[in-house]
């Protein structure tokens, strides 16, 4: 029977080293690695290539590795609500690549079935085009853009078995299954383990085939961004 739960966060992250690149789920703080982000941090990893829709916050999810300065590039869609973010990359600090949202995904999604690179509109005759192959197709133009080349993918789901079989929930799916597998190891972080066989096959999101290594995560704090509550009449 095929196995890839590993025992915790520890086991999880072995090979994890200085100056790799890798890949994050999420959207805000919603659907984040919390647990990986949390060891990754203790571990004080340096320089670090992030992919990521976002950097979370200044104080919580991607900006927790910003403040310890770990981070020498993000390539990501937007800078958001985390102020030590724009901070660093405004000085100069941090080497930031801003792409387009949907080309973000798209570029993980190209590295998930190992396609090299593909052809979209989305940036054309901007700054997102600089230094880039364009070519027209039935009279519009568009940008060749290459799949990512991450070291390790970082994904939080809902629901997982042994086997690597992975169920979103709600809109903490966003980025997360196109990130399974577009790395050379795919790391997922759940929070209900099953054992292989109690997952419905029609539920199922992502098949095991895209995860390499599965665990059941702790302490899902599971922030908002910004609460905002109605007042009380």
């Amino acid at each position: 029977m095929i196995n890839k739960k590993v025992a915790n966060i520890t086991e999880a992250l072995d090979g994890v080293s200085d100056n790799m690149t890798f890949m994050f789920g999420g959207f805000g703080l919603s659907g984040i690695p919390e647990n990986a982000i949390a060891e990754l941090v203790k571990r004080n990893i340096k320089g670090l290539t992030c992919i990521s829709n976002n950097a979370g916050v200044d104080n919580f999810g991607l900006g927790l590795l910003l403040q310890q300065k770990q981070i020498k590039k993000m390539i990501s869609s937007y800078v958001g609500e985390n102020d030590e973010f724009e901070r660093q990359m405004l000085s100069g600090e941090l080497d930031v690549e801003l792409i387009p949202q949907g080309t973000l995904a798209e570029r993980a999604r190209a590295a998930q079935c190992g396609f090299p690179a593909f052809y979209t509109p989305a940036g054309f005759g901007t700054e997102v085009a600089e230094g880039k192959e364009t070519r027209e197709f039935n009279g519009k133009m568009y940008v060749l853009e290459h799949a990512f080349n991450a070291d390790f993918g970082f994904i939080k789901a809902w629901k997982g078995d042994a086997a690597g079989n992975l169920i979103f929930k709600g809109t903490a799916r966003n980025f997360n299954p196109n990130m399974c597998g577009a790395a050379k190891i795919t790391v997922v972080e759940v929070e209900e383990l099953v054992p292989v066989g109690e997952l419905d096959p029609n539920q199922i999101h992502i098949p095991g085939i895209f995860v390499q290594r599965i665990f059941q995560g702790e302490k899902f704090e599971k922030r908002i961004e910004q609460l905002t509550v109605r007042q009380k009449a």
